[in-house]
């Protein structure tokens, strides 16, 4: 997956981001004051550095200008939510989500420029990692800390050629439960039926297989 995403803030939610954003194949920084924090993300995502987010020559030295997105995962200091959110703004990120507290923080991230804000209470980490790097993937649910289930619209390439044809199994780990075709549910796809372009199928597939989806 070519893309980066930087997290700042590593409590429950901010470590839950970045962790399915890797399970996704992303790059993914993560920062956190806390650098035992850091170091429980270390050999999970591409960099993890401890970093006081109120530091701007540290901040400038982050690189959040290339990043693709931005967020902002930090609640328990008003102050550094939206400091950390301008930060970004002004680095040029292209969209950033921030954790938000409360209907007030909510307005002020608002008018500071936060393109989405989320109450964790609300939207799980997962979601919002799955939100950032979903292409063509309709739903998705946690079977396991390893395994996935996800309905996802089929690859344009895939369509006018038959299950059997594809071998998805062998050739992207892709184990197809069923297949969806204006709103019928068939559990037991016939493999050797060519396959219409507006067609969707419900698989279960390993976290680490996921990135293969979003190419």
């Amino acid at each position: 997956m070519d893309k980066s995403f930087a997290v700042l803030g590593l409590g429950k939610f901010g470590r839950s981001v970045a962790n399915e954003l890797a399970n996704a194949g992303a790059d993914v920084l993560a920062v956190d004051i806390d650098r035992e924090r850091v170091h429980a993300l270390a050999d999970i995502v591409t960099c993890a550095v401890a970093v006081d987010i109120t530091d701007t020559e540290a901040m400038e030295s982050l690189g959040l200008s290339n990043m693709d997105a931005v967020v902002v995962a930090i609640t328990g200091s008003l102050d550094i939510s939206i400091l950390a959110t301008i930060f970004a703004k002004e680095a040029g990120v292209p969209y950033i989500i921030t954790k938000s507290r409360d209907n007030t923080h909510t307005k002020i991230l608002q008018k500071v420029g936060a393109d989405k804000i989320i109450i964790p209470e609300r939207e799980s980490g997962v979601r919002i990692a799955r939100h950032l790097t979903t292409g063509n993937i309709l739903e998705f649910v946690e079977l396991s800390e390893t395994i996935r289930m996800i309905e996802i619209n089929i690859r344009p390439e895939w369509a006018g050629h038959t299950l059997r044809e594809l071998n998805l199994r062998e050739k992207e780990h892709i184990n197809i439960i069923a297949i969806r075709e204006n709103n019928n549910l068939c559990v037991n796809p016939n493999p050797d039926k060519k396959l219409s372009a507006d067609l969707s199928m419900l698989i279960t597939m390993e976290c680490k297989y996921i990135h293969r989806l979003l190419d």
